[in-house]
């Protein structure tokens, strides 16, 4: 897990800046990592969602997957209906703290080309979602 790191500011710059817990929604969905690429789907589709978090047997946040994410691994030439969530994990994903100032975790976000990233707790326990505004 590769938490958004912050950086020390001045009172006043705390007092104007807002942090992700002031810009975050409810988390949505969240699937354990042993759920395979399929059921993922469908559960996308019926919780008329873009995104899933995963969570591991310990109930800690380790991954967020896309529609987009999910599809081209159903395209991809080695792809089984056996392949589950667990399975696609790669760098680890990133993270934001609710204390993170948005406008680091947005920075973050567009270096890594994500649309929304996972917001936890210190043992990892997801709090919500920040999406990345326009």
């Amino acid at each position: 897990m590769t938490l958004v790191q912050t950086h020390s500011r001045s009172a006043s710059a705390d007092a104007v800046s807002r942090t992700v817990a002031d810009a975050m929604e409810a988390a949505g969905p969240q699937v354990w990592d042993d759920m395979t690429v399929e059921v993922a789907l469908s559960v996308m589709t019926a919780a008329r969602t873009g995104h899933l978090l995963v969570c591991d047997e310990d109930g800690r946040c380790t991954d967020l997957v896309t529609r987009a994410r999910l599809a081209a691994v159903r395209e991809g030439a080695g792809y089984t209906d056996r392949v589950r969530l667990r399975d696609l994990s790669d760098d680890g994903g990133l993270f934001a703290s609710p204390l993170t100032p948005v406008a680091e975790a947005e920075q973050a976000m567009r270096h890594r080309r994500l649309g929304v990233l996972p917001v936890v707790d210190d043992r990892g326990n997801a709090l919500g979602v920040l999406t990345l505004s326009r």
